[in-house]
């Protein structure tokens, strides 16, 4: 059965939905028109590329692999032997893990919350002076600030922990106070117009918006507990100073080599894990598209 064939449109027909009044063209609302297209779903991106992941980790694994072999292949005298043998280098590493990650810890509970203290109506005429003193405590070379202490509190990880403590303070005291200074003012009044209370404008509003500023501050003391860690050999505390030094006083290459090594080997994977938890931790309403 065949379908009738469709008449084409009369010379000056008008096309659907459009209507002529005295001489005007109008078109009824809706008619001929396209139905809009679903917006397409965009995939979000990735925070950690698998190039941030794999690069460091694996350079550092190579360093590491290559100092190994050098050392079982190396004729070391009996002193060198000595200063690595039973144990020595394993229980140097812990000690000087341990050092960092109980100084950064006692280095956030204090400056956060001092930080915060200090940005209040209350308490901000004292910031200068807060700054000042821990500008004192970092300006301090940290060798005669661990003499200081030794002289005071005798000679232990104590006071190892105390100078390093001091001595990271600093940034994550001054980028605190900057991370909540830098927030919009009308954000903060909208927050309190629509009936939020002090401290639900500082943890969901003041604090997000901080994050970036104050996870660069962590990221650095991070890094500086690390290299200062180095110094607790002179005050007792241990940590992969004590190769160094050896190295350094006898005169042995190979154990000086294996102590800095390590040391910019741990600095290096702490900064790397300090980055991932910055992209992490990070609001996602803050991030920068590019």
């Amino acid at each position: 059965m065949s379908t009738p064939s469709r008449k084409p449109p009369l010379k000056g027909a008008r096309p659907d939905g459009e209507h002529e009044v005295k001489g005007l063209a109008f078109r009824d609302e809706g008619e001929g028109e396209q139905e809009p297209r679903p917006a397409a779903t965009t995939r979000e991106p990735r925070r950690i590329s698998w190039q941030k992941l794999t690069f460091l980790p694996a350079v550092l694994a190579i360093v590491l692999l290559i100092t190994w072999l050098w050392f079982r292949n190396a004729d070391l005298d009996s002193i060198s032997e000595n200063a690595i043998s039973g144990g020595q280098v394993g229980k140097a590493l812990r000690q000087h893990i341990s050092l960092t990650v109980i100084s950064t810890f006692f280095v956030l509970i204090i400056a956060i919350p001092l930080g915060i203290l200090l940005t209040r109506t209350m308490f901000r005429k004292a910031t200068p002076f807060a700054l000042m003193l821990a500008n004192i405590g970092q300006a301090t070379p940290a060798i005669g600030l661990l003499a200081l202490l030794v002289i005071w509190l005798g000679i232990g990880e104590r006071s190892a922990l105390i100078g390093i403590i001091i001595y990271a303070i600093l940034p994550v005291l001054s980028n605190t106070i900057a991370g909540l200074k830098a927030n919009d003012p009308t954000l903060l009044e909208a927050a309190r117009g629509i009936g939020m209370s002090p401290v639900g404008v500082l943890t969901k509003v003041e604090l997000p918006l901080a994050v970036p500023l104050i996870l660069a501050g962590v990221r650095t003391a991070l890094v500086l507990n690390v290299g200062t860690a180095t110094l607790a050999t002179f005050g007792g505390g241990g940590g992969l100073g004590v190769l160094i030094t050896t190295g350094i006083t006898n005169q042995r290459m190979p154990v000086l080599m294996l102590g800095s090594i390590l040391t910019i080997a741990l600095a290096l994977l702490v900064d790397w894990l300090a980055s991932l938890a910055e992209l992490l931790l990070r609001p996602r309403g803050l991030e920068v598209r590019s």
